[in-house]
């Protein structure tokens, strides 16, 4: 009988964010502006709306806008839909810098 081997244990995960780290305040105005947009199109979504079955009241009403900006501001710093490096990259270029 063969000896089975150990199977190595992946290190990343999917909270793993894909972007470096933030270190340029340019960059982190562009995923700011992401956050941003992500945020109006998560609202625009109906995303934060309560449900007619488990409505929780004006609390929740209240609230929804904090959990949309913290769900668009995740996406936007695990890599997000490409708008942040794009922005980042443009803003560069006005600069007359290298990216």
């Amino acid at each position: 009988m063969t000896d089975l081997l150990p199977i190595p244990l992946q290190t990343t995960s999917a909270a793993t964010p894909v972007r470096p780290a933030i270190s340029d305040p340019l960059r982190e105005a562009a995923i700011e502006l992401e956050a941003t947009f992500l945020a109006e199109m998560l609202k625009s979504a109906g995303l934060g709306e309560a449900s007619e079955a488990f409505g929780g009241g004006a609390g929740e009403e209240q609230f929804s806008s904090f959990l949309i900006r913290e769900q668009a501001n995740q996406i936007s710093r695990s890599g997000g839909i490409g708008l942040a490096e794009s922005l980042y990259h443009a803003l560069k270029e006005t600069q007359g810098e290298q990216p």
